[in-house]
């Protein structure tokens, strides 16, 4: 799904010599790693199913085998952080796990693809659904205008890593898989970062991962994963809804966020608009921008500097 070219030599499949990482970067560069693979297992999951590759994943047990590997690794390379980083809901993600593993013993290994895409239907439906609609501007936008404010942020931060749209996944840039992939992307871009580029280049991604966590996916995948945990019910997607809400406690907590979270009555359904009638796809290719000047060149930086100001003259961070 995501596809990334570097230029420059810029980024891992670029041809260059191999680095030793030293003893002091080890758990930092591990702690990126697995973090970055558990935002793509979740990205994977809310996908649609086009084919037969995620029900394989699933059914063969490399997505709980995957999923537990990086748990264990970010669990030791915590060891070395001081401070709450979320170790009780990354211990919860493990039960998590456990519940997609029984579901697929008892339950999935029988399926086939069209019993899975019935079940995507069953949660999300054919058309955007009313109880847990995976579209973040369904969130704390009652009218068109904000939806296409926060649509315009989103896409400032893919602009600003010069990531573009593939013409693979038909989806909206604020599909919860797709915001699941950008930070993926920037989590392996800080490990990337950590072995070859210096402080600068590493504080720009540390610093768009946690903004991006606090004014979007930690403000609305709470409620959302809620909504997803009642409409689901039990199977796959009820034990997904678990492990998004603890993945994104976690990460809030080890970022150092504290975003602004939606309330039940944050989300307006009956008045939902979407933004321009647009529909977006899902991947990426990264040009080695840096985020400041190109946040700056798609406009982008306004809304974020407005949108701070307004949320630091409260009192919140």
């Amino acid at each position: 799904m995501l596809t990334t070219e570097y230029k420059n030599g810029s980024g891992p499949t670029s041809v260059a010599p191999a680095v030793k990482v030293s003893p002091k970067d080890a758990p930092s560069v591990e702690r990126a790693l697995s973090r970055s693979k558990l935002y793509l297992l979740l990205s994977w999951s809310y996908l649609y199913p086009e084919d037969d590759e995620f029900l394989d994943y699933l059914q063969s047990g490399e997505f709980v085998e995957d999923g537990r590997a990086a748990l264990d690794n970010l669990l030791k390379a915590l060891e070395d952080k001081g401070g709450d980083s979320g170790r009780e809901s990354l211990t919860a993600i493990y039960g998590h796990l456990d519940a997609v593993e029984e579901w697929v013993n008892s339950e999935g290994v029988n399926w086939n693809l069209q019993d899975l895409r019935d079940d995507h239907r069953r949660v999300f439906s054919n058309v955007i659904s009313l109880d847990c609609p995976p579209y973040e501007t369904l969130f704390g936008n009652d009218h068109v205008f904000g939806q296409s404010y926060t649509m315009g942020d989103i896409a400032g931060f893919y602009s600003a890593f010069g990531l573009q749209l593939s013409n693979d996944i038909h989806e909206r840039i604020d599909h919860l898989s797709v915001e699941l992939e950008f930070i993926h992307y920037l989590s392996y871009k800080e490990s990337y970062a950590l072995i070859h580029d210096g402080p600068e280049k590493l504080k720009t991604v540390v610093d768009a991962e946690k903004r991006f966590v606090k004014e979007h996916i930690g403000r609305w995948v709470p409620l959302f994963s809620g909504m997803l945990k009642r409409k689901a019910d039990f199977g796959f997607y009820k034990a997904l809804a678990d492990f998004t809400a603890e993945w994104v406690a976690f990460e809030i907590v080890y970022l150092g966020v504290t975003p602004q979270p939606y309330s039940e009555t944050d989300y307006r359904p009956a008045n939902h608009t979407s933004p321009e009638g647009q529909t977006f796809e899902c991947g990426a290719q990264d040009q080695g921008n840096e985020l400041d000047l190109l946040m700056n060149e798609v406009g982008a930086q306004a809304y974020l500097d407005k949108e701070t100001k307004g949320v630091d003259q409260s009192g919140n961070e």
